[in-house]
């Protein structure tokens, strides 16, 4: 296990702490001089609005810089057009620090479809086209043509996802890692408070920046064959189905010489000697001279042995013990293994990766495998004659470092230079994403669910980071007691997910050792602790503050495991659902959901019949809002086929349809890119690894999408036509039964959304390709078709909210052609993850 880190408040405070603390961070001149500064420490450039809340990156790490003693200011939303809005603080002493912001800068700016998008959330006014695209390689680029003597610092999420070569959903191609082309001193990704606060001290300390290639969570480049590199082991994982040895997974229960005795070998780290640092500096590779592959690094070279024949008898004598070991090639003398913390795997080079989708899987797969900071590896990459060399992540932060980084003095507001004439955020300059998380309070970081299409454990990792208690009813009462236009209800107490809050595993050296990418599938894992009851009990102290009426969890649930807690779920259905509760079972089908890594449908049923129980027994009528996605890997039409009779046969009509949306780095996007499945190894040999049905082309989307607005007229021509190729004409008919009728009615391309800048117009461009196929859909219709006939009014109502209909005083309506009618309905999500 990697040696605790130095507390984030264990740091001798800069000497500009003499100035005290800002009550909102510079953004100009005159703010600077109020302070009585002559210039800035560190200035940070971000892609959003300065919005002083622990939810936005930018006031997170300004206000923990802050607290350290250094003068940080702040460049929101920069024109990038030229370097001189990146002047406007002057220069800064130590660095910049840059982030494209909450999002990344293309998903936020384009939709699945690669459709720009109309607004931004993170823009005063909720106006678009405030940032650039890949705004934290430009703003880097700009900030260097400012001054090119002042280091950058580039982190965010953006950064995050692009610290290695990776596969660019835009341009359709694989990209080189940012750093090489922002040209930025360091990259920091995963959550920065240890990395930023550790850099900015040594800097202030006279480093040179290019000294600083020792800090957990960044990435740097280096020359190749650099001579800081000495002292390095390098695992060469550059190529797939090398021959080597075969070495069993790493038991958690047994001790390092347990294991290798069971092997027939000897723990390195016990004899004196058998492995100096000192003496065998230099290049390793991972496999030996037996056919095979290593769990190493999956696929990669072999590691060369040491001989020792005294155990190469034990050996054999043990092996026809163990069964397992009964059809593993012939092994002699022992494995000596370098330190983790001198040893650096390389990947494929960029030029390979971008050549090779084979090679690309291969290289997301072992970036995957060393993400536990307990056990986790540095990573290097080639990029032409430069390395782009990866330090293992960070260590997470404890719960008192949690409680100092979230107890900081936030303003919970945007900057005032974002007040109208009235000197409110409340009206046109309103950022629609603090208004979001306005009364939200987040207990915790990370997620251990590792879904392949999402980037939050990629981002925060899978360990959770928690606040405590007090430390949570402290913000709640904050609120209540500062926060103005607060009404009495907390919006959200949840986070990445809501229910995983101190849950982790039981023992935390099985945890320094795992290399699952998910605790939570195939099934959960048994040492994991599921307990709800930390949680239970901050909930029933949260609703009993004075002044507090409600408190909501609008936070996505992770229902698998609160079926493990039913008095989790009583409390949650009880007193802090609002009429509705939205979870993700993301896909009703084996298939997909095992490309996800979600579990079954089983569980979202055996969840929903305690959510019912619960709902009854507390007198209220409450909905549930599955999400799901369509077109993702690994998921076929008849798939999307086989739920969308789910959604009709549960009376669900979705609203809004997510899109599988490929960011940078994630598992899905390997799948994506390769058409390989990384969760099950990478082989050329055909039949050894398994591929993936990849949904591309317009067509093929378009089609996904509409099985899941399968109640929408305007795509019942696509939906007829793609059920007859698929041999389902039986499910074209005007009973209960069918999935849509024979009947089609005259429309014209629009719909109304329950969010009102979703919805499509009459007359819109988009309405009008849809009507035109519409009505030319219309005349080879079937003879037994009806009329065309439009739906009664009241007849058919679409909520993204789940509630029963609206009572409109219409008559009720009966069995219509249609189809019967619904209770509810359900709205994937719009992923940014």
């Amino acid at each position: 296990m990697p040696k605790p880190p130095k507390p984030l408040n264990g740091y001798r405070p800069y000497w500009a702490k003499r100035f005290g603390r800002a009550k909102f961070l510079p953004m100009s001149r005159e703010e600077m001089n109020e302070l009585g500064w002559d210039s800035c420490d560190i200035i940070i450039v971000t892609g959003d609005a300065y919005v002083d809340h622990p939810s936005f990156g930018m006031a997170v790490i300004g206000r923990v810089l802050e607290a350290q003693g250094f003068r940080v200011g702040i460049i929101a939303q920069p024109d990038w057009q030229s370097a001189d809005p990146f002047k406007v603080l002057g220069k800064p002493n130590l660095f910049y620090g840059v982030a494209a912001g909450n999002m990344d800068s293309m998903i936020n700016r384009y939709t699945a479809d690669r459709k720009i998008r109309s607004d931004d959330a993170y823009t005063p006014g909720g106006v678009a086209g405030k940032r650039p695209d890949r705004a934290s390689l430009v703003y880097a680029q700009r900030c260097k043509e400012a001054y090119p003597e002042v280091p950058i610092i580039m982190g965010g999420i953006e950064a995050s996802l692009r610290r290695i070569a990776h596969y660019d959903y835009w341009s359709d191609k694989v990209r080189r890692a940012i750093i090489m082309d922002a040209k930025a001193d360091l990259l920091l990704y995963g959550n920065a408070e240890r990395a930023i606060v550790e850099i900015a001290h040594r800097l202030a300390a006279r480093e040179p920046v290019e000294q600083i290639t020792d800090v957990r969570g960044t990435a740097f480049l280096r020359r190749t064959n650099d001579p800081t590199a000495q002292g390095w082991f390098e695992l060469d994982s550059t190529e797939v189905d090398m021959p080597g040895r075969i070495d069993q997974h790493i038991n958690p229960y047994m001790t390092m010489a347990q294991q290798a005795e069971a092997q027939g070998e000897t723990c390195a780290r016990e004899e004196e000697g058998a492995f100096d640092p000192l003496k065998n500096s230099g290049k390793v590779t991972i496999g030996g001279e037996a056919g095979g592959q290593s769990d190493l690094s999956d696929g990669a070279k072999p590691i060369k042995l040491v001989s020792n024949p005294a155990l190469a008898a034990k050996s054999a004598a043990i092996k026809a013990n163990v069964a397992a070991s009964a059809a593993l090639p012939t092994r002699s003398g022992k494995i000596a293994l370098p330190p983790r913390d001198r040893t650096v795997i390389r990947l494929p080079s960029y030029e390979q990766v971008k050549s090779d989708p084979v090679l690309y899987a291969h290289a997301n797969r072992v970036l995957h495998l060393e993400t536990n900071p307990g056990n986790a590896r540095a990573l290097v990459q080639a990029h032409a004659h430069r390395d782009v060399w990866i330090n293992p992540p960070p260590i997470p932060l404890t719960m008192a470092e949690m409680d100092y980084v979230f107890g900081l003095e936030y303003q919970r507001s945007p900057h005032p230079v974002y007040a109208d004439e009235n000197g409110s955020h409340d009206h046109g300059t309103k950022i629609p994403a603090w208004e979001m998380i306005r009364f939200s309070v987040n207990i915790m970081r990370g997620c251990f669910g590792g879904c392949t299409f999402c980037s939050i454990t990629e981002h925060e990792g899978r360990i959770i980071q928690s606040r405590s208690e007090d430390s949570v009813i402290h913000e709640i009462e904050e609120i209540r007691d500062k926060v103005k236009g607060f009404t009495g209800v907390i919006s959200d107490l949840g986070g990445p997910t809501a229910n995983m809050y101190r849950i982790g595993c039981r023992s935390k050296e099985i945890e320094a050792a795992c290399r699952k990418p998910s605790c939570v599938y195939p099934g959960i894992c048994p040492n994991l602790n599921t307990h709800h009851g930390p949680l239970i009990k901050m909930y029933r102290r949260a609703r009993e503050l004075r002044g507090v009426k409600k408190i909501l969890i609008g936070s996505g649930l992770r229902y698998d495991l609160a079926i493990k807690s039913p008095e989790y779920i009583k409390e949650l259905v009880t007193h802090h659902v609002g009429g509705y509760l939205k979870i993700a079972p993301e896909h009703t089908e084996g298939g997909p959901l095992s490309k996800m890594m979600k579990p079954g449908i089983g569980t979202y049923d055996k969840f929903k019949q305690l959510f019912e129980q619960y709902s009854a027994e507390a007198g209220k009528k409450q909905y549930l809002i599955p999400y799901f996605i369509a077109a993702h890997p690994g998921t076929s039409d008849e798939d999307m086929m086989n739920l969308a009779v789910w959604l009709k046969r549960n009376g669900f009509k979705a609203d809004q349809v997510q899109t599988f949306y490929p960011s940078p780095m994630a598992t899905a996007t390997a799948m994506y890119h390769s058409g390989r499945n990384p969760l099950k190894g990478i082989s050329r040999v055909e039949g050894k690894a398994e591929k993936v049905d990849i949904v591309k082309g317009e067509k093929r989307r378009r089609l996904h999408k509409a099985f899941l607005r399968y109640h929408d007229p305007n795509n019942w021509p696509l939906l007829r036509e793609a059920l007859k190729a698929m041999g389902r004409a039986d499910l074209i008919g005007n009973g209960q039964h069918h999935l849509i009728p024979f009947y089609q009615p005259q429309t014209d391309g629009s719909y109304q959304s329950a969010r009102r800048k979703n919805s499509t117009g009459t007359g819109s461009k988009a309405s009008v390709v849809t009507s035109g196929r519409v009505n030319r859909a219309v005349e080879p219709a079937d003879p037994r078709a009806l009329p065309k006939v439009q739906p009664r009014k009241g007849q058919i109502l679409t909520q993204h909210t789940g509630l029963p209909p609206r009572e409109t005083g219409a008559r009720k309506p009966g069995k219509s052609a249609a189809g019967p009618q619904t209770r509810s309905a359900g709205a994937p999500r719009k992923k940014g993850r």
